[in-house]
């Protein structure tokens, strides 16, 4: 019987594609299979870097038979390299899962490897300005049916909170936290690593203005264009 394969758990750029190790590169280039959410998106990143390997989608609607043949591929010595579109596997992707399905199956003979790298929360933390030995990450938040509860939790959480915010729920969700926690301070990350990166930092009040695209104390001219792009926020 063949030795079990090894899955390597690898973290890609979250926008600039410099932004990856070498040692991601080798094992990238190493493995037999690439498991990734959006076969186009890791095509960019693989093809950029002349990587030429089988690919093989995994994301969150992906059915059981695909995680039995990601198993199969392990049990026949195939060593395999999950990656996510951006960032870490595991962290707001369907990462997790996985390992735990492979873990459920008490396989000792194969290897979960992380290789570390490009995360969006460690990036706007390093850059925050503000005590981040202790926080609390909440991915994120609901579409409906919770979000008071979460938005209630950031306001009265006593570490600073951060969390992902989609482009399409960024002002409504600041508004209702606004009116929880009118005397938050903020630091919001807009594209981070990427062309049109923007950090903006200060009270809620301020940050709203400047996203609604009004004028105050973060810049000359608000712009409503700024409403674009991915958002990683910082309340404190």
């Amino acid at each position: 019987m063949a030795k079990a394969g090894k899955l390597y758990i690898v973290a890609t750029p979250i926008g600039n594609l410099e932004d990856i190790t070498l040692r991601a590169l080798r094992v990238l280039k190493e493995v037999d299979v690439i498991l990734c959410e959006d076969t186009r998106v890791t095509k960019k990143l693989l093809d950029r870097y002349e990587i030429k390997k089988p690919l093989l989608s995994y994301h969150h609607h992906s059915k059981i038979s695909r995680v039995e043949k990601i198993t199969e591929h392990l049990e026949n010595g195939k060593n395999l390299a999950l990656v996510s579109d951006a960032g870490t596997p595991g962290v707001s992707d369907p990462g997790n899962e996985l390992v735990a399905l492979l873990l459920q199956d008490q396989n000792p003979e194969i290897d979960i490897i992380p290789i570390p790298g490009a995360s969006a929360i460690t990036v706007l933390a390093s850059v925050a300005g503000i005590n981040m030995s202790k926080f609390t990450f909440l991915g994120f938040p609901p579409h409906k049916k919770g979000r008071e509860t979460f938005f209630r939790g950031v306001s009265e959480s006593k570490h600073p909170v951060i969390y992902f915010e989609s482009v399409h729920r960024v002002l409504k969700n600041l508004e209702l936290l606004e009116k929880m926690k009118p005397d938050a301070k903020l630091v919001i990350g807009r594209e981070m690593t990427k062309m049109f990166e923007e950090i903006a930092r200060g009270e809620i009040g301020e940050v709203l203005k400047f996203y609604r695209g009004d004028k105050g104390d973060l810049g000359e001219k608000g712009d409503k264009g700024k409403v674009k792009g991915e958002f990683i926020i910082i309340v404190y």
